[in-house]
């Protein structure tokens, strides 16, 4: 299952909603380090999808959401579980490093 674009206006449906644990890249397309998780991220989508949902919301396109979770720089990753962030981290990191963070916090 490839990663998902959400929006301000698919946010709810899709994360908060959503009957398994979410995790949030917020990302911008002038972002480096973003660019770099990337493929980590649209792998473990595939790797993980039985045990989390993977989606990608576009810092300059979705404000409201962005000020909603307190984003202050990118990349920023958060999990959601039942509707609420459960464990964030921000910036770059490897595959293992990212898998071992979202199987710990899940």
């Amino acid at each position: 299952m490839a990663t998902v674009a959400v929006t301000d206006d698919t946010f709810d449906a899709e994360v908060k909603q959503a009957d398994k644990p979410v995790l949030v890249d917020v990302w911008a397309e002038w972002c480096g380090p973003c660019k770099q998780i990337g493929p980590a991220l649209e792998e473990l989508s595939d790797e993980l999808a039985d045990k989390v949902k993977i989606v990608k919301v576009d810092a300059d396109s979705n404000p409201n959401t962005v000020m909603s979770m307190g984003v202050r720089g990118i990349p920023a990753l958060f999990i959601f579980k039942d509707g609420e962030i459960i464990s964030n981290r921000s910036g770059a990191a490897p595959k293992a490093a990212l898998q071992s963070w979202i199987e710990d916090s899940i």
